[in-house]
């Protein structure tokens, strides 16, 4: 729950796991004070404690986004289109910085947002699709933002389904009215967080009883497909509007369309959802059919919704993923459509009992020139060393016998 008496930071990585999970996530605030809501009325938190620091909460804001930067709107065009990777090419070293979101204009398929991954020099970034690039060719202007994805936060918000770039998917008109934040910012620093560890009651039995959820924490949900993930999480939702009054922002990241409309219809019905007042829950969708770029920021679009809840109002809010397993599944996507796979040759070695078949002869490698080649490796001290040169190699002294070896082959050629 993002509370006003939180313990801990959500990160903005994936947790490593194998099973398909639910993520029931918790979130400290910047710092535990009262604030004033949108309407202007001071609102004071139950939990709420006077404001120690203001110092440090200018300086959280100012340094609210630090990953992309605002810069001049550079004008490219689209110089290669693979699936949902599109190289951009800009007439000048003006090129937008990582993370910035760029606009391709005038394309047939609506609104196509593209971020900027990596640089690829000649004035070229590559980019990931929020969106399918089909009917995108060479040739089509393409527009720098000047920053990261913005997305509406604040009570506008609640009732409403969005996508990974904050429009509404639900066929209820525009959300007006809202203030736009990127998805892209830092976590709060410590120094700023209570460690005052509380007890969330949810109202469900078995979970007060035998795995208490605490405020500030973050709660996995494990379990194969039809065991009552989602079932859970839609049940923590309503008995948390309802008993507390927070807020409750679900980010459905692989999720079916129809286990979507679902939860949307049965939220209505509960009156988690009002269509005609205020809402207790915001829905960000990144759905099964959507491009992997789509399926990995989807999350940090919901947890920016959550974030200035929690930031800016003071609200206790609870952040639900559906499910992990598929956000970190879209981020190893992005990751090889990027070309960015890690390697795992140094890890390799030859063994005496297969030499036979590999043609290297056994290596023994004692743990301390293990743990020693790691450390180098790690600092960079071996980033000049080819890549085919760690494989089927023992110590890194035997890495870079080989990779002069190597040159050795490539010069006399």
């Amino acid at each position: 729950m993002l509370t006003s008496r939180g313990v801990t930071r959500i990160t903005r990585r994936a947790i490593n796991t194998k099973k398909p999970s639910a993520l029931f996530s918790t979130v400290a605030p910047a710092l535990s004070r009262a604030t004033l809501p949108a309407a202007g009325k001071p609102r004071q938190s139950a939990n709420a404690r006077p404001l120690q620091r203001p110092s440090i909460l200018i300086r959280f804001f100012r340094a609210a986004r630090t990953y992309a930067t605002e810069s001049k709107a550079a004008v490219g065009s689209v110089k290669t289109v693979i699936g949902a990777v599109v190289d951009v090419q800009f007439d000048n070293e003006n090129l937008p910085p990582i993370l910035n979101a760029l606009e391709v204009q005038d394309f047939s398929g609506g609104r196509l947002v593209l971020e900027v991954a990596s640089h690829l020099g000649e004035n070229s970034v590559r980019t990931i699709a929020m969106d399918g690039t089909e009917g995108l060719v060479r040739g089509t202007k393409v527009i720098d933002t000047g920053a990261p994805i913005l997305v509406p936060v604040g009570h506008a918000t609640l009732g409403r389904i969005m996508n990974v770039i904050g429009e509404p998917i639900d066929e209820r008109g525009p959300i007006k009215g809202v203030k736009m934040l990127p998805i892209h910012a830092d976590p709060p620093p410590f120094v700023d967080q209570s460690t005052t560890a509380e007890v969330l009651e949810t109202g469900i039995k078995v979970v007060d009883l035998l795995a208490p959820y605490a405020r500030g924490g973050k709660i996995g949900l494990f379990g194969g497909a039809g065991v009552g993930k989602t079932v859970l999480i839609q049940e923590l939702i309503n008995n948390v509007a309802k008993a507390h009054g927070g807020f409750s922002i679900f980010c459905g990241v692989g999720e079916r369309t129809r286990e979507g409309n679902d939860l949307y219809h049965e939220m209505i019905e509960t009156g988690v959802i009002n269509l005609e007042g205020e809402s207790k829950v915001a829905l960000v969708f990144g759905q099964m059919n959507e491009p992997p770029g789509a399926r990995a920021r989807v999350a940090l679009t919901g947890l920016t919704i959550a974030e200035y809840f929690r930031d800016e109002e003071g609200q206790d809010v609870l952040l639900f993923i559906d499910n992990i397993f598929r956000f970190t599944q879209a981020g190893s996507e992005v990751s090889a459509l990027l070309g960015r796979i890690p390697s795992a040759r140094f890890m390799s070695q030859p063994f005496a009992v297969a030499q036979v078949f590999t043609g290297y002869e056994g290596k023994l490698v004692p743990l301390k020139d293990t743990i020693r080649s790691f450390k180098e490796i790690l600092s960079g001290q071996h980033d000049s060393v080819p890549e085919s040169a760690f494989y089927m190699s023992g110590t890194i002294e035997d890495v870079k016998a080989k990779a002069e070896q190597l040159a050795k082959e490539m010069s006399g050629n």
